[in-house]
């Protein structure tokens, strides 16, 4: 398929929520010894088709939260939500050893994942959803597979201007006007 443009989303706008997914310790073998650092997973989203992913590192936990705020700031997404709270038709996300099969689900299911996937989700807005993680369950590789499963899915609109072959500047119109 087309690679569509991703749009400039106007943050102001929009009343977004955050949420830490994970903080974990790294090291680096130096000389003199080890170097610890915290790196920090957060997840931000409006609860209604935006979401983003960030992570950040710094020697306090305080810094390496607020360094991948800014790049979940920096990398949200408009995602496609249908009426019902799941996705159109079921995505395979892949990120490294970590893949995510996102299939959807009827309403009153909920959300049927992992806690690092479950966050991600429901800051989406998606509130019905069947998820398999296979491969590495590391944090960091599952948030970014769901992030990229998630914005590989188009809308119906998106899917019916690309079969009848229009170009993708239609697409980008399409999405600009969401």
């Amino acid at each position: 398929m087309r690679k569509i443009k991703s749009m400039k989303i106007d943050l102001s706008k929009l009343d977004l929520t955050e949420s830490v997914i994970d903080i974990m310790r790294v090291s680096k073998v130096v000389k003199g010894g080890r170097r610890f650092k915290l790196k920090a997973i957060v997840a931000i989203g409006n609860k209604n088709g935006y979401v983003g992913v960030g992570m950040g590192k710094a020697t306090e936990t305080v810094d390496a939260i607020k360094k991948a705020t800014e790049s979940a700031r920096r990398n949200i997404r408009k995602v496609y939500v249908n009426d019902k709270g799941t996705i159109p038709y079921e995505m395979l996300g892949k990120c490294g050893a970590s893949k995510v099969l996102l299939k959807p689900a009827s309403e009153g299911t909920g959300v049927i994942a992992t806690n690092t996937v479950r966050v991600i989700l429901e800051l989406a807005g998606i509130r019905n959803i069947l998820t398999k993680s296979l491969g590495s369950n590391t944090s960091t590789n599952l948030s970014k597979a769901t992030f990229n499963g998630l914005c590989s899915i188009y809308s119906p609109e998106d899917i019916y201007q690309m079969k009848r072959g229009n170009s993708s500047n239609a697409v980008e119109d399409i999405n600009e006007e969401n």
